[in-house]
């Protein structure tokens, strides 16, 4: 254990870094668009931008590694990452940002993608779980971290966007100067959409939904707390909240979805989603600490949720289809990613900022109604190739579980702890 921790410190370090700029950069970009007076719709669509550039990388990443291997992608992707955030600081034109949010998405799920797979290559079966909760760990606390140092500064001017430039540079120096063996290069995952639907229509559906409703979050949810009229350190404490709340309640939903018909906990986490959304529109303007809770509530079901369609939808896989399961479950939820800002920033700005959470939970409710009509439609051992073990995502499950695994499509087995993972929990 102890070597497998030495051999990826300096990765480590890099990812620790790149998420402290990550949060600053997730959190600074909205507030900054509302005190520029864009308008809701106008911050959706750049968030748009980046979920575009989000799913493309996806795609493309890969092909990159396979040509020039995995260090000389990711210094290239964190130097964008730098050049995308400094620009947004440079230009300050909405239209401008669009360009200059996607490539921010597509240098973030690159990096992502070359940072799973480069720890999946390292650990062992032996020590894989207790590596990946060091990884989601840093990943959460450097996120958490950036978001709070934008009421350290000012966004209203250049100073935060030059810091989160400077943090994300200096990010690239460990894993660029790094002596560890490097991993090999990777082939190329292929996918089949029309086959996963057919195989899994539930799983499509709900990583759908799940894209959609993570990435209205992630990308307006910053919005919502300058809307409501919370300080900046309100608004990254309600920002940790949804983080944590998605941290604590992987396990239990994890352990629910191994002894039962996944489809049953689908449902309930999304009538429990509708319910927590609700909440939030009820306590929006009351204090803020009672925000927090609910939207730790809300955090619980709204990221945990796209693990369930994974682990559905690797149920129904032979093991040697797996790492196609998982590019597809990619793609469809870079699809969603890319709808959920354009919908929900609409809605917003022609209803308010706690519209956000009325969304929301239609999203939810359609998640729930969906899973509730399938198990209608076909029995819990239909299809039924081996039952998985759940594999918790990331607290901000950007699709790298699945990305990652395009970059080890060789791994075979078992699905793989690739990606933004947590430990599995096995059935008992």
């Amino acid at each position: 254990m102890l070597a497998s921790l030495v051999s990826i410190f300096s990765l480590m370090l890099s990812t620790l870094l790149m998420m402290v700029a990550f949060g600053l950069q997730s959190y600074v970009v909205p507030v900054r668009s509302v005190a520029e007076g864009w308008s809701t719709g106008m911050i959706s669509v750049i968030a748009t931008g980046y979920t575009i550039g989000f799913t493309v990388s996806c795609i493309v990443t890969p092909k990159f590694v396979a040509m020039v291997g995995h260090v000389r992608v990711f210094v290239a992707l964190i130097t964008l990452l730098a050049i995308g955030v400094l620009l947004c600081a440079l230009v300050v034109d909405w239209r401008a940002w669009i360009l200059f949010r996607a490539v921010s998405g597509f240098a973030i799920a690159g990096s992502y993608l070359i940072i799973e797979s480069w720890l999946n290559e390292r650990v062992t079966n032996e020590n894989r779980g207790s590596v990946f909760s060091i990884y989601l760990i840093t990943t959460m606390v450097g996120t958490i971290a950036g978001q709070y140092l934008v009421p350290l500064g000012d966004p209203s001017n250049t100073s935060l966007f030059i810091l989160c430039g400077i943090i994300f540079s200096v990010a690239l120096l460990p894993t660029a100067l790094t002596s560890s063996p490097l991993p090999a290069p990777p082939a190329q995952a292929r996918f089949d959409l029309a086959r996963l639907y057919r195989r899994s229509p539930v799983a499509v559906v709900g990583a759908f939904l799940a894209g959609a409703m993570s990435s209205a979050w992630l990308n307006l949810g910053g919005v919502f707390t300058q809307r409501v009229g919370l300080t900046t350190a309100e608004g990254a404490t309600l920002l940790a909240a949804v983080l944590l709340g998605s941290a604590i309640s992987q396990i239990p939903i994890g352990r629910a979805s191994d002894r039962m018909d996944r489809r049953l906990v689908m449902v309930a986490c999304g009538l429990f989603g509708v319910l927590a959304s609700l909440a939030m529109i009820a306590v929006t303007g009351t204090a803020a600490v009672l925000l927090y809770v609910v939207a730790a509530c809300v955090g619980a079901v709204l990221f945990p949720i796209y693990a369930l369609n994974v682990a559905h939808a690797n149920d129904l896989a032979q093991p040697d289809e797996y790492v196609e399961v998982s590019s597809g479950m990619l793609i469809i939820y870079g699809f969603g990613t890319i709808s959920g800002p354009l919908v929900v920033g609409q809605v917003m700005n022609a209803y308010g900022p706690a519209s956000l959470f009325a969304v929301l939970a239609v999203y939810f409710a359609l998640y729930a109604a969906y899973a509730a009509w399938r198990i209608a439609r076909r029995d819990a051992r239909t299809g039924l190739v081996a039952k998985t073990d759940f594999q918790a995502m990331s607290v901000q499950p950007l699709g790298g579980e699945a990305a990652a695994a395009a970059l080890n499509p060789d791994a075979g087995g078992e699905p793989s702890m690739t990606g933004t993972t947590a430990p599995q929990w096995k059935n008992p």
